[in-house]
């Protein structure tokens, strides 16, 4: 199969757009332009609450009881192919995937909740290695499983495992991070390189072996982002660039907070492994999930402090400046090597369906 063919075969020939359908499809749960219609369109409609508005990582509830302080409160729901992967298993990614969450609204994290969807026939022994993935996890970071449920499906229709987290968490007095306090003259910052977790959970799933082992970058981010406010800097907006990647979250902050952003191709840190991977697939990597990463929106006059103690951080040093947010409609416009100026499509589906 030739490396066009193949990309075009991991992409999919068509993503339907999810009203036009009368059925889900895989593209909507890829987190590119299918899921943020079915989100917009269908889901939110039905939902729609105050506790919504923010389009974030998580809500911030603002109970009177509290007299002015905020509880952050997030959920997700893992079902990786494989369950095991390079660099991690679907058990440390629930526990990372749902701190990095919370961190990314700006709290630091109080306690998860974890519920099980198991399916007849796994062997209770992958399940013991799992489960103890995920309370090594949990341990490491300093943050208690405090409850949790369990399911069991028939065979043949949970694929293994399922997991959902739940997280709750406090945002310390003064901070305000979101997508609407994005502006104009702020300076995007990458905490390292992207990609790592979709090229690892594709190399395990499409038995291909590249030069260089690709682990996943999957890793808990909330001691990063306090080490982030610890130098004083204005952060407007954290994200972590999970299903759709780099490239999903800067449209989806493009679009939210009515702005042009300016990506620096030659800015952008990629392994030369995932780099290599993604040549052979015709793959993007800006558009390969990460577990383990987070884009900043600070003020230029304070890029340099703030990109400073990402790298001075064990999870940041390979953090670099990739692009800036500029007065236009809201687009996400790249700058390539050679200079040139191209627009950055938004991407109707994902190359590697059931990653997170």
């Amino acid at each position: 199969m030739s490396r066009s063919t193949r990309g075009d075969a991991l992409l999919g020939a068509s993503c339907p757009r999810p009203l036009d359908a009368d059925r889900i499809t895989l593209s909507h749960g890829a987190g590119a332009g299918a899921s943020a219609r079915l989100f917009e369109e269908l889901l939110l409609p039905a939902l729609d609450n105050p506790a919504l508005a923010s389009r974030h990582d998580g809500a911030l509830l603002e109970p009177p009881e509290l007299a002015g302080g905020r509880i952050a409160f997030t959920t997700d729901t893992f079902v990786v192919d494989p369950l095991v992967f390079p660099g991690g298993d679907i058990g440390s990614l629930a526990v990372h995937g749902t701190l990095n969450d919370l961190a990314m609204c700006g709290a630091r994290p109080l306690a998860l909740s974890c519920a099980l969807v198991l399916e007849e026939g796994l062997p209770i022994e992958r399940l013991r290695g799992l489960m103890a993935s995920l309370g090594r996890a949990a341990h490491a970071a300093g943050v208690p499983i405090a409850t949790g449920d369990t399911k069991v499906v028939e065979r043949g229709k949970g694929d293994g495992l399922f997991v959902n987290t739940s997280g709750i968490g406090i945002v310390p007095a003064g901070r305000e991070v979101g997508p609407a306090r994005v502006r104009p003259g702020d300076a995007i910052l990458v905490s390292g390189c992207v990609g790592r977790h979709g090229a690892a959970v594709l190399s395990v799933r499409e038995g291909i072996a590249f030069e260089s082992a690709i682990e996943s970058d999957s890793a808990p981010l909330p001691d990063l982002v306090e080490a982030l406010f610890a130098v004083g800097a204005d952060v407007h907006c954290l994200r972590d660039p999970t299903r759709g990647g780099v490239g999903a979250v800067l449209h989806e902050i493009a679009s939210a907070a009515g702005v042009e952003i300016e990506l620096r191709e030659a800015s952008l840190p990629v392994d030369a492994a995932v780099a290599s991977a993604c040549e052979l697939l015709g793959l993007d990597p800006l558009f390969l999930a990460c577990e383990g990463r987070l884009l900043a929106f600070v003020p230029e006059s304070e890029s340099d402090a703030a990109l400073a103690s990402l790298r001075a951080h064990s999870l940041g040093r390979d953090a670099e400046r990739i692009g800036r947010v500029s007065v236009g409609r809201p687009r996400v416009v790249v700058e390539t090597r050679i200079g040139a100026r191209r627009l950055l499509p938004f991407p109707a589906g994902d190359p590697l369906p059931r990653i997170c």
